[in-house]
């Protein structure tokens, strides 16, 4: 399976998850690049996304919104911090409203995606860090952790 752990930690504000992955890090590092590939994983099954907008670069942003099995949208936002390609990308993410813009009614994240590589295999490591105790528990009930789970391991069908 591609995910190997996944840890919500209540006293450090975080959640980690952690995959592996038969693939190299550059090819790893294409499904954050490319937009078209991003879009085939970043929902969790029966929520497929859609980028409108995906400036991958420093100071770059995102829109995207994922379809729900009834046609209903939930709106997503990106604003990328930094990237140091192919090992590192940082970047806030955030609910959107129904015109694709930010909205402080929902908790906004700083993620941290790490890839390492070693004979052809990558580990890649996603920590979302929240502001607050209140935070983190709002997308767990949300369920965030599942989602995330279940969208990340729709990548080894990919690579």
């Amino acid at each position: 399976m591609t995910v190997v752990s996944s840890n919500p930690d209540r006293e450090s504000l975080t959640m980690t998850i952690v995959c592996e992955f038969d693939a190299t890090v550059d090819r790893v590092w294409q499904l954050w690049e490319d937009p078209r590939q991003l879009e085939r994983w970043w929902g969790p099954p029966g929520w497929p996304a859609t980028f409108e907008r995906h400036e991958f670069e420093e100071g770059g942003a995102s829109r995207y919104y994922m379809t729900g099995p009834e046609g209903e949208r939930a709106g997503g936002w990106w604003r990328i911090t930094a990237i140091d390609r192919p090992a590192r990308l940082e970047f806030d993410d955030g609910f959107a409203d129904e015109s694709g813009e930010p909205t402080d009614e929902m908790p906004t994240m700083r993620m941290t995606v790490t890839l390492d590589g070693d004979d052809g295999r990558t580990r890649m490591t996603v920590l979302a860090r929240f502001a607050a105790i209140d935070d983190l528990e709002r997308v767990l009930e949300m369920g965030m952790e599942e989602g995330m789970k279940q969208a990340l391991a729709q990548i080894d069908a990919l690579l």
